[in-house]
């Protein structure tokens, strides 16, 4: 995937995975009642990223992460230090 945000210094940029809007007992969920994922595709890595590459899965902080869209697509834009673990 090729993102038009390329980051600065320790920063990656993922796209929020996609979660399921069934259960697992079949019944269907509204938007607003689903949980914000908190696992990302990692899409592009800035110059001083040191443990992540493009193309891995990460789980991150939830709360410390900056939103931007840009043609439909919402990318997340999150430090390096903010990355828990890779999946």
């Amino acid at each position: 995937m090729n993102t038009p945000i390329k980051p600065l210094a320790d920063r990656v940029v993922a796209v929020r995975e996609e979660i399921s809007n069934k259960t697992a007992s079949g019944f269907y969920l509204p938007d607003n009642a689903k949980e914000k994922p908190v696992v990302a595709k990692v899409t592009a890595v800035g110059p001083d990223v040191k443990s992540l590459k493009v193309g891995d899965k990460i789980v991150y902080k939830e709360y410390s992460t900056t939103e931007l869209k840009i043609n439909n697509i919402e990318y997340l834009i999150v430090k390096e230090e903010d990355v828990l673990a890779t999946v």
